[in-house]
């Protein structure tokens, strides 16, 4: 399982749901796109998301794959991935670039167009607030109407009341319930596609 962080960086929160998810018995890699840069400000944040390639993270992302299936440890030949904010954005870019994904979860990652949406190469669980003041609602519906219209296998969830960055547990956008639902929705999803 392949985790990617928010616009933050590799901070804690990130560590501790990668932990989260190996302690549901999968291997879990979360790749440090930022290279040990951490932010705690959002003027940081936006400076360091600006500066990041996003093809080349993409590219780091399918080397962490390919590193992934490479140990002996590992089952099967394909991954799973999950991202959160920039994280759910390039979970959405590597499902367009890498043939090696048997699931991709973005958390409210900015929506792929329609016309992006049809040549994605794995089945997507995405995950959003209702009341996400950056990604509109209309434009995640109209990836999910495209990724079906595509016949890729799809869930849109909105949470009604939930903001950007609900799942995370040490921001003031916490929402308890929505977390606790997307959570077990995002397990289900792996354990239906990848096993475990």
């Amino acid at each position: 399982m392949i985790v990617l962080q928010e616009w933050w960086g590799l901070n804690e929160h990130i560590k501790d749901v990668t932990r989260r998810i190996a302690n549901e018995g999968y291997v879990a890699l979360a790749p440090d796109l930022y290279k040990g840069q951490v932010a705690t400000e959002p003027d940081e944040a936006r400076k360091l998301v600006m500066e990041l390639d996003m093809p080349a993270a993409v590219a780091e992302i399918g080397s962490a794959i390919d590193h992934l299936l490479a140990q002996p440890f590992v089952q099967g030949d394909k991954v799973g991935i999950v991202g959160f904010c920039m994280g759910g954005r390039l979970v959405l870019m590597t499902a367009l670039a890498n043939d090696k994904l048997a699931v991709a979860v973005p958390f409210y990652g900015s929506p792929l167009t329609p016309e992006e949406a049809a040549n994605v190469k794995a089945p997507v669980l995405g995950l959003y607030g209702a009341d996400d003041g950056g990604i509109p609602v209309a434009d995640v519906q109209a990836m999910g109407e495209a990724l079906t219209a595509a016949g890729i296998d799809n869930e849109i969830h909105i949470y009604p009341g939930a903001p950007h960055a609900f799942f995370n547990d040490t921001r003031e956008s916490y929402r308890p319930e929505a977390a606790a639902d997307a959570w077990q929705r995002m397990l289900t999803w792996f354990k239906r596609r990848l096993g475990a």
